[in-house]
């Protein structure tokens, strides 16, 4: 099965990189010399894609950087350049259509081959304008695609924005009016973000001065032993009725039992399926789905069978997705993450195909669904048209 896989994955990287060539190196490109130079270089880009998903797991987590960085990044670049030149395909080929013909234009065409039937070969104007409007689409392909890379690596690397979201609960008991969640999710630690990464969250959500804090999946890509120290100042949260952890779909490729171990010990409360009581509300909170396939999925009657109606509850579930059975269980709000808001923009429109709220505020079935577009990045560290966020929600009655 991993070696079809494997065969899959260089077989699409591969016609990828030959469009790539081709638009960018045989359309471009006028010599021999100049055309096998650029066919070196897009076959070595084309090997520091495997080469990157298969070192980054392979080498040592302190090494993992050094193939991260630079694989990564040209992921995220070659993403852009094919999305961008796949778009300027329509006005190479509006250009490339021939031209409305006249009697004028006729005489002209019938006038320059005479001169050529005297002169000698035809001059090679075709080929001319081709190799211009190539270097031109090109030249445009990559300006755009680097911008868009700089600007994501700016906003994947900066401080999350942080987000005051206002919510209304039909139930919210008056004494919890304008009570403040402080929400993040998909922090991502791993050989791109570390220790720093976790202060910064930390500090910007201590300012918030919150009642609660959430923490709704996806805080690293390894293990214990290789990020522990990485997750550690989440001992330094604050908040007056606590901080809640539930699992990601990462916490299951990266020893799920040893990360809930490790974030009780950090103060973080792990909810497994399982629901507390905070003033006039319940909160509640089940593992991810991808637990399933170890045997440790999400069980929403144990987490919110037997409750008192006649009180809101909030559910902490780490994909969107969860909420068609959060709603069956009357269900009033549910915290969610795992969306990355697209990470990169056009990737949330294939995002909404799968998960029925990609950022921010609607309602699924009936039940209230919050989406944070998360403070970290998976894969490339580039965050285009949607950048990280700590969303602080404050609840209000209705």
């Amino acid at each position: 099965m991993l070696v079809v896989l494997l065969a899959v994955v260089l077989l699409i990287t591969a016609l990828l990189h030959w469009y790539l060539w081709k638009r960018l190196v045989k359309d471009t490109t006028r010599t021999r010399r100049g055309r096998r130079i650029g066919t070196v270089v897009v076959v070595l880009l084309a090997l520091v894609i495997p080469a990157t998903l298969t070192l980054s797991r392979a080498l040592p987590h302190s090494r993992q950087v050094l193939v991260a960085w630079p694989g990564f990044l040209w992921l995220a670049l070659m993403f852009y350049l094919l999305v961008t030149l796949l778009l300027l395909e329509i006005p190479r080929l509006a250009l490339r259509l021939p031209r409305p013909s006249s009697p004028f234009n006729r005489n002209i065409v019938d006038v320059r081959y005479e001169v050529a039937d005297i002169s000698g070969p035809e001059p090679q104007v075709d080929a001319g304008r081709r190799l211009l409007l190539g270097r031109s689409l090109a030249v445009t392909a990559g300006v755009l695609s680097a911008g868009a890379v700089g600007i994501g690596v700016y906003q994947a690397l900066g401080a999350p924005k942080l987000k005051r979201v206002p919510i209304r609960l039909a139930k919210l008991p008056a004494s919890m009016e304008g009570f403040r969640i402080a929400l993040v999710s998909d922090i991502h630690l791993g050989p791109l973000l570390g220790r720093a990464h976790t202060e910064r969250i930390v500090r910007m959500i201590n300012e918030v001065d919150a009642d609660l804090v959430a923490v709704v999946g996806d805080l690293v890509d390894g293990s214990v032993a290789e990020l522990g120290p990485a997750a550690e100042p989440l001992q330094d949260l604050r908040a007056r009725r606590g901080s809640f952890f539930v699992t990601g779909n990462h916490e299951y490729f990266s020893g799920y039992q040893a990360w809930i171990d490790e974030v009780n010990s950090l103060g973080v409360r792990v909810l497994r399926n399982e629901r507390v009581e905070v003033l006039g509300l319940d909160l509640a909170g089940v593992n991810d789905v991808t637990g399933g396939s170890v045997g440790d999925g999400p069980d929403y009657a144990r987490a919110l069978d037997g409750r008192d109606a006649a009180r809101p509850v909030v559910l902490l579930a780490h994909q969107p997705v969860q909420a068609h059975e959060a709603a069956r269980h009357g269900v009033d709000l549910q915290l969610s993450g795992h969306t990355h808001g697209g990470q990169m923009v056009p990737f949330n429109l294939l995002v909404g195909l799968q998960q029925p709220v990609v950022a921010g505020l609607g309602r699924v079935d009936g039940t209230q669904v919050y989406v944070t577009r998360g403070a970290g990045f998976w894969g490339p560290p580039v965050r285009f048209g949607a950048p990280p966020d700590i969303s602080v929600v404050v609840l209000h009655g209705a």
